[in-house]
């Protein structure tokens, strides 16, 4: 019988190898991709002279097609299509099995119980790849967002070099990478497919899932229907919209030792339990049996969720 000891050694193992294998890929191909096209949509032109082949390929890889036919799960596509992420059937189907298999070893060598590990490992999969897509949301909306003020600032050199609307969307494509390159770029093409400039813009507003783009989707269609100066007013939403970055970073520096504690804080209990089971896996034995067990782990984790949330809400507002 395998002891406990050899498991956390083979699953470190495991794990430094995975990260190497990551870190290798990064070097080795994620750079090479990135020098090879400036954007996805780019890439595409390369191998497809059809642009409105282009403009479905795009569509395609950012949609889950038996997502958006469920009603009820609508909301999981609009948070996958933000994310930026190219997923299908198989592609959730695998890794939501492989984590599942994964917390079931893990459960079933921590608490020994068939019931617990079973119970628990399909929820927890379904969890940890919700918040990994949401995570990979607000990275990519982050970007977008650092991104967006240069974005508009091509499009006021667009137009006040005599540039239609589409051309200088069309610019921002060319010149700027992803997520703003290939974003602005579908909204370019649909434009020139036949799509009316506001219907446009409000299908990049769904696409990306960030909310400074609502201004800009605003300003479109008011020029749209009284007129004015579009240049004059984008190139003053990119002012705002600086202003706004320089103060979000300002507040994250100043909500940084915040932040930082609830991360110790609730990482700490976790860690200690971990590395008592390590060094005497035999030391909550005699709690076991105990009736007082599960409504001390119950009230415990009620008050670390508590303490999350409170803190959580004292470093994240809106400004």
């Amino acid at each position: 019988m395998i002891g406990k000891e050899p498991l956390v050694i083979y699953a470190l193992v495991f794990t430094a190898a995975l990260l190497g294998i990551q870190g290798l890929y990064w070097l080795l191909f994620k750079e090479r991709y990135e020098k090879k096209a400036i954007n996805r949509r780019l890439s595409l032109h390369t191998q497809i002279t059809d642009a409105s082949e282009v403009l479905e390929t795009l569509r395609r890889e950012r949609s889950v097609k038996f997502l958006a036919n469920v009603p009820q799960l609508l909301k999981v596509h609009e948070l996958i299509v933000q994310s930026g992420l190219k997923l299908n059937g198989p592609r959730i189907a695998a890794p939501l099995l492989g984590l599942a298999v994964l917390f079931f070893v893990l459960l079933k060598f921590s608490t020994g119980s068939n019931v617990a590990a079973i119970s628990l490992a399909a929820p927890l999969a379904f969890a940890l790849g919700y918040f990994y897509v949401r995570r990979t949301r607000s990275r990519r909306i982050a970007v977008f967002s650092e991104q967006l003020p240069d974005a508009l600032d091509v499009i006021v050199r667009g137009l006040r070099a005599g540039h239609p609307f589409r051309v200088a969307l069309a610019l921002v494509a060319r010149e700027m990478k992803d997520p703003v390159g290939s974003e602005f770029g579908i909204a370019a093409d649909e434009i020139m497919f036949g799509l009316e400039q506001p219907a446009a813009i409000d299908n990049l507003c769904k696409r990306v899932g960030q909310e400074d783009l609502t201004f800009f989707a605003t300003a479109i269609s008011i020029q749209q229907q009284s007129g004015g100066n579009l240049a004059e007013i984008l190139g003053r939403l990119s002012r705002l919209l600086r202003s706004r970055v320089k103060l979000k970073l300002k507040i994250r520096a100043l909500s940084a030792e915040g932040r930082l504690s609830a991360v110790v804080l609730s990482a700490t209990p976790f860690v200690l339990i971990g590395l008592i089971r390590l060094i005497a896996p035999n030391y909550f034995a005699a709690t076991n049996d105990s009736p007082l067990t599960m409504p001390s782990i119950i009230v415990g984790a009620a008050l670390l969720i508590i303490g999350n949330v409170t803190m959580y809400r004292m470093v994240n507002f809106k400004y």
